[in-house]
């Protein structure tokens, strides 16, 4: 029997009409004719042919060295996956990372890994790709028992482009056939100098940040939250699991201001404060302040108050971790390296995937870099379906992003909102936040945008289908 997501998205027609006479079509042609030369603006694109390396010379460091992966995120684990299934990963496939572990689901770390020690918290191998999907638990037994060749702790440092190799930072010399690049994002740093490595200050992207951050959350009494985004909400909620003093600080006007409206962000503040967490905002800091002991003591801000603190933690964005690529071509606007619609760089032979894809966001005719889980794991398979395949259509995403936070025993509400689109034009909101809420972008008569809270199973069906056209938006007046 069909789902009921895949019964409503059969049932809608191509045009839907709302209050007011608003038209929703969609945004681009899904029939549109696509050839695999076709290029992102500006790229010269040329057509690659896979070079196929013996794996006789005792001069490189790796045996498997037709396809090497570097990186160990949630892209370099979907992108394993899809190299398993179609049957090139045994003696052909190696993976580099700067990681300890094999490739796992990160969004948990400020999620389930936060939780207190006594609500059940995630754990490795819990959370291992491709779990986060539905997929196999792919422990480091696993990349064995797939021949997968497994580099951990050695983050690559150079590449010759010429040679077809790149260096790690330990001297080790990998040559590759086929190169992707799934490295992610580090996390934005305060200066040092305004005290950013004092003991007691986190910053969250791998299991060790996480760890040393539950190390200072057991002892903790105060703990400060610098920025008002996902980090800083999901990291705060957490936080008040431990029944913590927490206070979020950030220089906006209110939560999330990239996507949230001031009317959507006043609901999810108003709840957090029911939670007893504070809220800063508007506030820029000065420097971070340490006590007799060497620990961080306080949050100094420029208006000369400060907050005590005996633990901060910094959620201020990410950059994408390209500095070893720069040959490869990076895009001066949104950062990353550059790609087309199959994620080839303009070096043949040389792909990027995830966080540090520029790609072409086909729907709203724009270069863009989308660092979440979901453009992660889908950039992953769908380059490496192009790359051994004749698969030959160019990526057409629609973004998506979500939140679950209070997800905890003894929570008095969970909260998952999910944005699908673009936040951009008029907004229209239903419900009231008990708990349903949905927030409609529109512009120029279409539908651009939603953001739905607390949505129904049929609406979380419909986050793990294909989502390559606006049909998909309409389908959520339907199901509200």
């Amino acid at each position: 029997m069909p789902s009921p997501a895949r019964r409503l998205m059969a049932s809608i027609s191509s045009t839907l009409s709302l209050k007011h006479g608003l038209s929703l079509r969609p945004t681009h042609q899904q029939s549109a004719s696509l050839i695999r030369t076709s290029s992102a603006p500006g790229i010269g694109f040329r057509s690659f042919r896979r070079s196929f390396v013996a794996a006789s010379s005792s001069a490189f460091s790796n045996e498997n060295r037709e396809f090497v992966i570097v990186g160990g995120g949630n892209a370099a684990g979907y992108a394993a996956r899809t190299f398993v299934e179609h049957g090139m990963a045994d003696g052909k496939l190696c993976m580099v990372t700067k990681e300890p572990h094999a490739p796992y689901e990160r969004p948990a770390l400020t999620k389930a890994y936060l939780f207190p020690l006594d609500k059940k918290p995630a754990r490795l191998p819990g959370f291992h790709t491709c779990v986060g999907s539905g997929g196999e638990r792919q422990t480091p037994d696993w990349y064995k028992e797939k021949g997968i060749e497994m580099i951990y702790q050695d983050p690559v440092a150079s590449i010759d482009i010429e040679k077809q190799t790149v260096t790690t930072n330990s001297g080790k010399l990998l040559k590759y056939g086929a190169l992707i690049v799934a490295t992610g994002c580090t996390a934005s740093r305060f200066p040092e100098k305004i005290g950013e490595n004092l003991p007691g200050v986190h910053y969250i992207r791998d299991v060790g940040d996480a760890d040393s951050l539950i190390s200072s959350l057991e002892k903790a009494k105060k703990v400060v939250v610098v920025g008002g985004g996902y980090i800083g909400m999901e990291v705060a909620a957490a936080a008040v699991g431990w029944k913590l003093d927490t206070t979020i600080v950030f220089p906006e006007n209110h939560l999330l201001q990239r996507l949230f409206t001031p009317s959507l962000a006043q609901r999810y503040e108003q709840f957090y404060q029911e939670n007893g967490v504070k809220f800063l905002k508007g506030a820029s800091i000065k420097n971070l302040e340490a006590g007799s002991d060497g620990r961080v003591s306080g949050v100094k801000l420029e208006d000369g108050s400060t907050l005590e603190a005996d633990t901060v933690v910094i959620g201020i964005g990410g950059k994408p971790a390209v500095s070893s690529f720069e040959s490869v071509g990076l895009n001066s606007s949104v950062g990353g390296i550059e790609v087309d619609g199959l994620f080839r760089t303009k070096v043949p032979g040389i792909f990027a995937i995830g966080d540090v894809a520029a790609f072409p966001l086909k729907m709203y005719n724009r270069i863009a870099r989308v660092e979440h889980v979901d453009h992660a794991r889908r950039s992953a398979q769908h380059c490496v379906k192009s790359l051994l395949t004749a698969h030959t259509d160019t990526y057409d995403y629609l973004p998506y992003f979500y939140s679950r936070v209070f997800e905890y025993e003894g929570s008095s509400r969970k909260i998952w909102w999910q944005f699908f689109g673009d936040n951009v034009g008029e907004t229209v909101e239903v419900g009231n936040f008990d708990p349903k809420i949905a927030t409609f972008w529109i512009d120029s008569g279409k539908l651009k945008g939603v953001l739905l809270e607390s949505g129904s199973p049929e609406v979380n069906d419909l986050t793990f289908l294909p989502r390559h056209s606006s049909l998909l938006m309409m389908s959520f007046t339907s199901i509200l």
